[in-house]
């Protein structure tokens, strides 16, 4: 970007330590906190899939109300987002993550003692809204606590896996929290996690400078916002209506054509919310595109593994999440590597090996896992162990790919944009996937589109050298 020194996150380097670095005597709590808050973010979009069916019960809801309930979260999440960048980089990093954790915790506090669907669902929204808010606040203030390049550039290898283990922690503990006490403790787990934010962060995290001068761009943050919920709704209630209904068309052509005006919009801004070019440097686009098939695919085996477990074989909520315990056993290992391998082999091959060794484990999903009568240790074990290995290096390595040859200004954008395809990927590619057919079609479309990928990094990669 013109007019701005560019710093790159150079990658880790072979001797990178396993865990977070620690080059500063108050950088390991300082990550160990923000980490925790991005694991929450996203533990709390999960943590409503399997004790589903009993909120479904308990407020007699149908289709389209579940539907919606578990998408109001990610909505907002996804749609403010890029605006929540922009903000994070106007007010600095750590006063934007306290602001955004305030409405993120007040709506915490909504969630479990909601009475009736519509509070739940406002919560939800809500919860979205703060998450939005925190997501790129904490990678801005991630980069003041690791201002050497390639401490950072290890920090983000190990940032990148704190997503999908936020995924698998929501899905493992809110079977067992849901079953041994009520569905309304899984939803008042984060409302502790933000208030012990809120306490620590002015000890542990060091104070961030405004961006002097920079605009927030209105126009371009309402235009994006409102495409983004719009399609993201359009799509998510294609699963209920049929893509031609006109539940689904209609938020579909708006957020399509609010996201048209968005572009023409940031053409012609002076301070625009998502500068031109800023996708195409370096290799963060590629970067992108596999956070966001990586979220999609491990997206899809939790709704569809959830759902067949308790559907089809009939196991409880509590033996569900117990079957994924390999799946977080397989995570957290690969997750320890995959610093060390970025070092030794660079982000982009760590990256197209993960998408690779989950496209095979999505595949040996479709193809034995789901199939009826199928014993859990040769159907679905193998698939359960290979996807998170892959999901684990994939996410290290795209997430050093996506902050490459980021401004320091730029911090907070490029962070809400990380988040934006880890989010908002799993939206559209999930919606997409779900019309080639039934679940196994679904996953084996999901491995073909990670293989393929991987091809193409792995080849990028190659032509580098």
């Amino acid at each position: 970007m013109a007019g701005h020194h560019v710093t790159a996150v150079e990658e880790p380097s072979e001797a990178a330590p396993r865990t977070a670095p620690r080059t500063a005597p108050r950088t390991a709590p300082a990550f160990v906190l923000l980490g925790a808050v991005q694991v929450c973010l996203i533990f709390t979009l999960a943590a409503i899939a399997v004790p589903l069916p009993r909120i479904g019960r308990e407020f007699a809801l149908d289709r389209a109300d579940l539907i919606l309930l578990t998408a109001a979260y990610g909505l907002t999440f996804a749609g403010l987002l890029l605006f929540g960048g922009r903000v994070a980089d106007r007010w600095g990093g750590r006063r934007a993550l306290t602001a955004g954790l305030l409405l993120f915790g007040a709506a915490s506090a909504l969630a479990p003692a909601a009475q009736g669907h519509a509070v739940l669902l406002a919560a939800r929204f809500a919860q979205g809204a703060g998450a939005a808010l925190v997501a790129p606040a904490a990678v801005a203030v991630l980069r003041t606590v690791f201002p050497d390049p390639a401490a950072y550039g290890r920090a983000m290898a190990a940032w990148g896996g704190l997503s999908v283990l936020g995924a698998t922690a929501g899905n493992l503990l809110s079977g067992v929290v849901s079953t041994l006490w009520s569905w309304r403790l899984t939803l008042a787990l984060p409302l502790a996690v933000a208030a012990l934010a809120l306490a620590l962060a002015p000890r542990l995290l060091p104070p961030t400078a405004p961006g002097a001068g920079r605009a927030l761009d209105l126009p371009g943050a309402l235009l994006a916002t409102g495409g983004l919920l719009g399609a993201g709704y359009g799509l998510v209630m294609a699963d209920a209506y049929g893509l031609t209904a006109p539940h689904v068309l209609v938020p579909l052509g708006v957020g399509a054509a609010l996201l048209a005006g968005f572009v023409a919009v940031e053409r012609r801004a002076p301070d625009p919310l998502l500068p031109p070019g800023f996708l195409r440097a370096g290799r963060r686009a590629p970067g992108l595109a596999a956070i966001a098939m990586t979220a999609a695919g491990t997206a899809t085996v939790f709704v569809i593994l959830s759902l067949h477990l308790q559907h089809d074989r009939g196991w409880s909520p509590l033996r569900t999440s117990a079957a994924f315990v390999p799946f977080a056993v397989a995570l957290l290992t690969a997750g320890r590597l995959a610093g060390p391998l970025i070092g030794r082999y660079g982000a982009a091959r760590v990256t197209g090996a993960g998408l690779g060794s989950g496209a095979v484990g999505l595949a040996l999903l479709a193809a034995t896992g789901l199939a009826p009568g199928v014993p859990y240790g040769y159907g679905l074990l193998p698939g359960l162990v290979l996807l998170p290995v892959g999901a684990a290096l994939s996410f290290a390595g795209a997430a050093v790919l996506a902050m490459e040859s980021v401004a320091p200004t730029d911090v907070g954008l490029a962070g809400g944009v990380m988040n934006t395809a880890m989010e908002f990927g799993p939206t559209i590619l999930f919606a997409a996937l779900l019309t080639v057919g039934g679940d196994p079609s679904t996953l084996f479309a999901a491995a073909v589109l990670s293989a393929a990928l991987a091809v193409h990094l792995s080849t990028r990669a190659t032509r580098a050298v």
